[in-house]
């Protein structure tokens, strides 16, 4: 059966203003709201990389009034950790400390106000970019999977401290364990490219069993300096072309040991 997995990464503006505007749920924040009809419409299951804090806000804030509402829908929505905060390549050159440090302090907080089944078992990095270590830390704060960027053949790219070799692997679709640790790569991040150019991208990779999306929280937001007024419309776009093609979509973790 053919698969695809969607990731949304830099999450954060939601959780501050559902605590800060004591919203009655989950879903009456608009961009939760707009995840939950995508999957009602497409079946979609989405997971929602994290950041530890942003300007006047960090996840120990987070109400955990939602905690169960966050287990009831954690068939369909996971949380994981994604960096301590927005900045450039956080990782690249971290030790293990930092890595692990960051990560178990966003994973205290995903169990606390979500509850243990939110928590995801896949995750993908910031930029990507962790030493030997780093990956080392991940993989004993329980991360299994993570999802990276490896370019294409014309500009290649490594996440993870890759091999050359197998990043030209990962690249071309392939899912690699190493040391209990899988890794495989994002075949398109949405944001980058108009709704005809993710299309015509899907297209060249039909043939593949399993495709890999992801997009970012921000540019849902209208005060956004980049704000992308169709992001509804161009999710709806590449789900729909997965569901006439014939994908289900599933969690990198379910893919684990396959």
């Amino acid at each position: 059966m053919k698969k695809y997995i969607f990731t949304i990464d830099d999450n954060i503006r939601f959780l501050k203003e559902l605590t800060e505007e004591n919203m009655e749920s989950i879903f009456s924040h608009p961009y939760a709201h707009m995840l939950k009809c995508l999957h009602e419409e497409f079946g979609v299951k989405i997971q929602l990389n994290l950041f530890y804090e942003c300007p006047d806000f960090n996840l120990s804030q987070m109400a955990d009034k939602y905690r169960a509402e966050w287990s009831q829908n954690a068939t369909w929505l996971k949380l994981s950790f994604h960096s301590r905060l927005e900045n450039i390549a956080p990782y690249e050159f971290s030790d293990y400390k930092e890595v692990y440090d960051d990560c178990a302090q966003v994973q205290r907080e995903i169990l606390r106000f979500a509850g243990e089944q939110s928590l995801a078992k896949t995750t993908t990095i910031h930029y990507c970019l962790t030493t030997n270590d780093g990956v080392q830390a991940l993989k004993d704060n329980g991360v299994q999977g993570l999802l990276g960027l490896y370019g294409s053949a014309d500009e290649p790219k490594l996440s993870y401290n890759s091999s050359q070799e197998d990043g030209m692997k990962i690249r071309d679709g392939a899912i690699l364990q190493s040391d209990g640790v899988t890794f495989a790569a994002i075949d398109i991040v949405l944001n980058c490219f108009s709704k005809q150019e993710n299309l015509e991208k899907l297209q060249t990779l039909q043939s593949r069993n399993c495709i890999k999306v992801m997009i970012h929280e921000q540019y849902f937001y209208p005060d956004y300096a980049w704000y992308q007024p169709d992001f509804k419309e161009k999710l709806s776009t590449v789900f729909d072309f997965f569901k006439v093609k014939g994908y289900t979509s599933c969690f990198f973790e379910e893919l684990l040991g396959e």
